[in-house]
């Protein structure tokens, strides 16, 4: 069961990709949900157009290349096209309240506004998938809980918003409550299960309880841990192992403070369980009522075989006042801080992170979904380094554009030079 799954098209395009041509046969006539993109640079440093019908990629092929007219026409040139990233660890139920006065409201009016704002956020710099960890089983109940799941449904066509319902307690005389809301939430439409055991009296009780339920319903898991409890992870490893459709964890900031040989081998553990953890480079989360100064070790984990996805956890809210929201922040600060190549720091927002969340890859290849972004520049590293405008595409249409434009006042140095006002555009890969 994955988070969203999108309508899929009567007919999947046939044909390979071949040199400098198209993938799959041209449409007989061009369909009013047709979209070309013209003239977008891939990683492999082609220039290529891009045939977009039915929520997928028709086809690919040199610039140029492809039957015209068609319905809209998108002009890329000077863009990256890249598979879109996806936010695998997001609080819109809290998002946008950091600088607020008095209390947080959590009415459902308000809660909805706020998820609906912080996905909306989100899907401007390029995220079309979200998963938004919501608390529930506190004092506002369910509340929270329905108003995320409205804001799923004014999103769609926009975002696939999914939630992930997370309780307090789960273990014990007050857990029982807990428990009772978790089965709840399912029930209403909350996609995963979650929580965060290291703040439960009985951490493997919760642990157990959550698996059992995922089990019921077939559900994915994703918990909060800060994971610098090497018996703890060790146990939920050990339970976790083979549990379908998966488990996730994260921000396992506490992996970094731990000796070497052990946070080695708890990665080599949680790798042989098949649980994947979600690192949060800009910062943790609020939900577990702590502050973590380190993100997980990402090149420890990768070397042992755990699948490493990346989110930006807190919006504005309790856990970090500055929060983004952006995937290719998280990517930069991977890169920067992290150690990845800028390739890998991509990956870890984009396949990665839809990998986590159970939705299909996305490649810039004929047959696969088009959920895309488009970044003003010519490399990974460098959209990462100055990702201003970028134009997103979600089923097959655009949905959310940024333009930025840089200007300088005169200098006859920079006319002598002919440097460039925006990015580098030089030919080559």
């Amino acid at each position: 069961m994955s988070d969203s799954q999108p309508p899929q098209p009567s007919h999947s395009p046939r044909g390979g990709r071949g040199e400098g041509g198209g993938h799959g046969p041209a449409p007989a006539s061009a369909d009013a949900t047709t979209l070309l993109l013209a003239g977008a640079r891939l990683t492999d440093g082609r220039t290529v157009d891009v045939r977009l019908g039915g929520g997928r990629i028709q086809a690919v092929g040199t610039a140029g290349s492809l039957p015209a007219p068609a319905p809209s026409r998108v002009d890329l040139s000077g863009y990256l096209l890249l598979p879109a990233p996806a936010e695998p660890h997001a609080h819109g139920d809290t998002a946008l309240t950091a600088d607020g006065e008095g209390p947080v409201s959590h009415t459902a009016d308000e809660v909805q506004r706020r998820a609906t704002e912080a996905a909306l956020l989100q899907l401007g710099h390029g995220a079309t998938a979200i998963r938004s960890h919501v608390r529930i089983a506190d004092v506002h109940g369910l509340g929270p809980m329905e108003a995320v799941l409205q804001a799923r449904r004014s999103l769609r066509g926009l975002a696939d918003l999914t939630a992930v319902a997370v309780p307090r307690l789960l273990t014990g005389v007050a857990g029982a409550e807990g428990l009772a809301m978790l089965r709840d939430a399912v029930k209403m439409g909350a996609a995963v299960v979650g929580g965060c055991p290291d703040l439960d009296p009985d951490p493997t009780g919760f642990v157990e309880a959550v698996l059992e339920l995922a089990g019921e319903h077939g559900c994915p898991v994703d918990l909060h841990t800060d994971g610098d409890d090497p018996a703890r992870l060790a146990r939920l490893a050990a339970m976790a192992g083979g549990l379908r459709p998966g488990v996730t964890i994260g921000p396992c900031g506490g992996l970094s403070r731990l000796p070497l040989d052990v946070a080695a081998r708890a990665a080599d553990q949680l790798a042989a369980a098949g649980v994947r953890v979600t690192c949060l480079p800009q910062g943790d989360c609020a939900a577990l009522e702590r502050r973590g100064l380190r993100t997980a070790p990402v090149r420890l984990l990768r070397s042992a075989g755990v699948r490493v996805a990346a989110g930006s956890g807190a919006l504005r809210d309790a856990g970090n006042p500055v929060g983004r929201g952006d995937p290719l922040e998280a990517a930069y600060l991977l890169a920067s801080q992290g150690g990845l190549r800028a390739a890998e720091a991509y990956h870890a927002v984009s396949t990665a992170a839809r990998e986590a969340m159970g939705l299909p890859e996305v490649r810039v290849e004929a047959g696969f979904p088009a959920e895309l972004l488009a970044v003003r520049g010519d490399r990974i590293a460098g959209v990462l380094s100055l990702a201003y405008s970028r134009i997103v595409i979600h089923r097959g249409r655009v949905v959310a554009r940024t333009s930025a434009v840089r200007e300088y006042c005169d200098s006859a140095v920079a006319v002598a030079l002919d440097l460039p006002r925006q990015g580098r555009m030089e030919p080559g890969p």
